[in-house]
C-alpha cells in the first residue's frame, strides 16, 4: 500500500508543478524535455547490475520501451491539442477515462476476480473521474477534432497497459529509464525544430521545473509499478484505486494550494472516489 500512496502523491506533484509552470511562465515543451532527460537519468542511477546496459539490446523489452518512449512524447502533444481545440476539462476527462483500458486488459488477460462489488467500485470511480475533472467554465468544444480527446483515450490506456504488462521483473528501472530518454531525444529535436523555426531561445529558468518534475514523474512510474508487483493486489485494483485517488487529491491540492473553485459535482465526484476505493479494495 506504501507504493499506491507515494505514486498517488508523486502524480499529485505533477498537478503542482504543471501549475507552478503556468504559474512563473515556464515554457513547457522545454520542461517537459529536461523532465524526459532527469528521469532517464533516475533509472539508470536506480540500475544496480553489474551486466552493461548495451547486453540488453537484444531484449524484447528494449524496443518495447523505445516504441513507449514515442508514445509519451506523441501522446503528450495530443493532450496539448486537446486542451487547446477541445477545452481542458475533456483532456482531462480522456486521459483519466484511460484506465479502464488496463482495467480491462487485466480481468480479461489476467483473469482477475470480477465481483458484484469491485464492478460498482470501477463503475462509481469512471463517474469519479468525469464529475471531479469537469471545471465550472470549462469552455467544452466538441467539434471537428472531436478524434483528439479519442486518441488521447487509446493512447493514455495503452501506455498504461504496456508498462505494466512488459516492465521486466529485474530490470524495471534501466526499462524505465530507456522509455524516458527515447522520449527525451525525440522531444529534444522537436524543440531544436521549433527553435530554428520560430527562432526562439533556451530558456534556464525550465531546467530546475524540469529536473523536478523528472524526478516525481519517475517516481510516479516505478511507484506505480513496485504496486503492481505486489503478491495479492491485482492490477484491476491497483488502477482504479491509483486513478480516482491522483484525481481527488489533485481537486483537494487545488482547492488548498491555488485556491480553485471546486463546484458541487467535484465534491460529489471527489465523495465518489472514495466509495470507489472502498469497494474495489474489498
Amino acid at each position: 500500500m506504501i507504493f499506491l500512496v507515494l505514486s498517488v502523491l508523486s502524480s499529485t506533484s505533477i498537478f503542482i508543478l504543471f501549475k507552478l509552470f503556468k504559474l512563473y511562465n515556464v515554457d513547457t515543451l522545454q520542461a517537459i524535455v529536461y523532465n524526459y532527460i532527469t528521469a532517464s537519468i533516475c533509472g539508470i542511477i536506480l540500475f544496480d547490475k553489474k551486466n552493461d546496459i548495451i547486453d540488453f539490446v537484444n531484449e524484447p523489452w528494449f524496443y518495447v520501451a523505445l516504441v513507449l518512449g514515442f508514445l509519451f512524447i506523441s501522446i503528450f502533444n495530443v493532450m496539448a491539442l486537446t486542451a487547446q481545440k477541445n477545452g481542458l476539462s475533456v483532456a482531462s476527462v480522456a486521459s483519466k477515462m484511460s484506465v479502464i483500458i488496463p482495467i480491462l486488459f487485466g480481468i480479461i488477460v489476467y483473469n482477475e476476480s470480477v465481483g458484484f462489488y469491485k464492478i460498482v467500485g470501477i463503475m462509481f470511480a469512471l463517474v469519479a473521474v468525469v464529475l471531479a475533472s469537469i471545471k465550472p467554465k470549462s469552455n467544452v468544444r466538441l467539434t471537428k477534432t472531436i478524434y483528439l480527446p479519442i486518441i488521447l483515450f487509446l493512447g493514455s490506456g495503452v501506455i498504461e497497459t504496456s508498462v505494466n504488462h512488459f516492465a521486466p521483473e529485474g530490470n524495471m528501472p534501466l526499462f524505465l529509464a530507456i522509455i524516458f530518454a527515447s522520449a527525451g531525444i525525440i522531444g529534444l529535436i522537436l524543440v531544436s525544430i521549433k527553435t530554428i523555426k520560430e527562432k526562439q531561445v533556451f530558456k534556464v529558468k525550465a531546467i530546475p521545473f524540469g529536473f523536478a518534475l523528472g524526478l516525481v514523474n519517475y517516481c510516479s512510474m516505478y511507484f506505480l509499478l513496485k504496486a503492481l508487483r505486489v503478491e495479492g493486489f491485482e492490477s484491476s485494483v491497483v488502477f482504479t484505486v491509483n486513478n480516482v485517488a491522483i484525481v481527488a487529491v489533485s481537486c483537494l491540492t487545488g482547492l488548498l494550494l491555488f485556491k480553485e473553485v471546486i463546484s458541487s459535482k467535484n465534491w460529489f465526484g471527489i465523495g465518489l472516489a472514495l466509495i470507489s476505493i472502498i469497494l474495489v479494495t474489498l
